[in-house]
């Protein structure tokens, strides 16, 4: 038995040793990988979607801060604020002290994405936008301010102009000839504004700055003198837009708020309960950008539409019980490298069914890449709230989107802005007019002056009530742009923004 015994041993790990040898570790397959994590928080982004250098300086890193993955523990540290927001971020967990993932899957991740990456994005042909937009009279106020920051440019019904300003924190409203009524100091960033005749509601950021610190608000400013303002509510995290409407059904009237944060967010509910609101969560992600109320679905009670970017982006709808209760159903989904910066309720082919305009052109989280899907899209509701592309013009950047018939001839035209147009080989794409000829084309025009100013936000209206439609373009002078003079000459000049007075009649 004593001698049996260490032959047993031998065949025992000769065994092993055979069986370890016809079976060993199936190398792991990056593109698998990449698929099977990312969906858990987005569509998955395709290799093509970014140039290599993007994805292996910016994209990538980021990814690994999700899943624990850190140069040190110092690049870790430095993604949590010195703040009130760097403790929401340590509560959500979102970074991660140790690895999640395997240092091989992680490895064969970073091989697929940068072996099949392209140096560089395909470019379209260059625009032929000419600099004769002599349907629009160009108005520049005479009020200058030292570092154009506009958050807000609106027209009112009464044809007077509201603008919000970061830099200065202010909320500003100027009279149809472009006098300065009256300015107020606000926290950072008046963004959004709700007025119901008696009261503005003015959605102010708190942070132009990304952060996820809720330093934002919501303020009521009485229009007569001798009411005081209020702030009703607070601790919003980086809001961009409110909606309000009785939701619930109960008379009084409701805000939908989008907080759209930096790494954390939501889209919010603010329950009116009489003196007080009560904050639901209709979807806890950053991201929101415009949320509007409508009745989709024709049961007579007020549902929202949002759209949401940074990371999972797509355009949802959620559905209203009646009581103010919301069952989500995303309508469209979109590449988390699409750049979504604004979103629209338009009835485009005037079928009774709303359809959405949509821009996308952020690109502002890495150094600006010129992408061949950045513009302006129409998706048609086909009505079911099933949406589908119908149209799609090109602008690198595009930021905001008014589709009218500014020329009055039966067709719909286009008027759009750029925040990151192509400046060294475009930039008058800053503002383009889409001109439809009534044969399925576009003529491309913009303003000698289109670069006065960088334009960030615009509005249309019939400002000055002769029966066409002007538009007022509101100038942010920073973010990345190329050493070419521009800030310099935008701080110079100190243009807050511009009218585009259309003299069709």
């Amino acid at each position: 038995m004593k001698k049996l015994l260490p032959f047993l041993l031998f065949l025992f790990f000769f065994a092993c040793k055979e069986a370890h040898e016809e079976t060993p570790k199936k190398k792991p397959n990056g593109e698998t990988l990449a698929k099977n994590l990312c969906i858990s928080c987005h569509a998955y982004p395709e290799p093509s979607l970014l140039d290599k250098e993007t994805w292996e300086n910016y994209m990538l890193p980021r990814m690994g801060y999700m899943y624990g993955i850190y140069k040190s523990t110092e690049e870790r540290e430095a993604l949590f604020e010195n703040n009130e927001g760097g403790s929401i971020l340590k509560e959500r967990n979102l970074f991660p002290p140790t690895p999640q993932i395997d240092s091989l899957d992680w490895e064969a991740i970073k091989h697929f994405y940068l072996s099949n990456a392209p140096d560089s994005l395909p470019r379209l042909p260059k625009k032929n936008i000419s600099k004769t937009l002599d349907q629009f009279n160009v108005i520049i106020p005479n009020q200058k301010v030292q570092v154009p920051s506009s958050t807000m440019a609106y027209f009112s019904e009464e044809g007077m102009i509201y603008l919000g300003d970061a830099m200065t924190k202010s909320f500003s409203v100027f009279s149809g000839d472009l006098e300065l009524l009256s300015t107020g100091n606000v926290q950072e960033g008046a963004v959004s504004l709700y007025d119901d005749s008696e009261t503005f509601w003015l959605t102010v950021m708190g942070s132009f700055a990304p952060t996820d610190a809720p330093l934002g608000l919501i303020a009521k400013l009485p229009k007569n003198p001798g009411v005081p303002a209020s702030v009703p509510i607070t601790g919003l995290q980086r809001p961009v837009h409110s909606s309000y409407a009785d939701l619930d059904n109960d008379g009084d009237e409701d805000i939908v708020v989008c907080e759209f944060g930096k790494w954390t967010g939501s889209l919010s509910f603010f329950r009116n309960e009489g003196a007080t609101y009560t904050k639901e969560i209709m979807h806890p992600q950053p991201g929101a950008i415009k949320a509007y109320v409508k009745d989709m679905n024709g049961d007579g009670f007020e549902d929202v539409v949002a759209l949401f970017a940074q990371g999972d982006e797509g355009i949802d709808i959620f559905y209203n019980d009646g009581v103010g209760n919301f069952d989500r159903k995303r309508v469209l989904t979109f590449s988390p490298s699409m750049g979504g910066s604004f979103m629209k309720l338009i009835d485009y082919n005037d079928d009774g069914f709303l359809d959405i305009l949509y821009t996308a052109g952020d690109n502002a989280d890495y150094k600006p890449v010129m992408k061949p899907w950045h513009g302006v899209y129409v998706f048609l509701n086909d009505g079911e709230n099933n949406f589908e592309q119908h149209r799609f013009w090109h602008l690198n950047g595009a930021y905001n989107a008014v589709v009218e018939d500014f020329d009055a001839d039966g067709d719909k035209d286009l008027a759009a802005i750029s925040f990151f147009p192509d400046w060294v080989n475009t930039p008058e794409e800053s503002f383009v007019y889409f001109q439809n000829d009534g044969e399925g084309e576009y003529l491309m025009f913009t303003f000698p002056e289109v670069n006065i100013g960088r334009w960030v936000v615009m509005d249309a209206s019939d400002y000055d009530k002769d029966g066409d439609l002007d538009l007022i373009l509101g100038s942010l002078a920073f973010e990345v742009v190329p050493k070419m003079g521009y800030i310099e000459q935008w701080v110079k000049d100190g243009i807050p923004f511009v009218i585009l007075e259309n003299t069709k009649f």
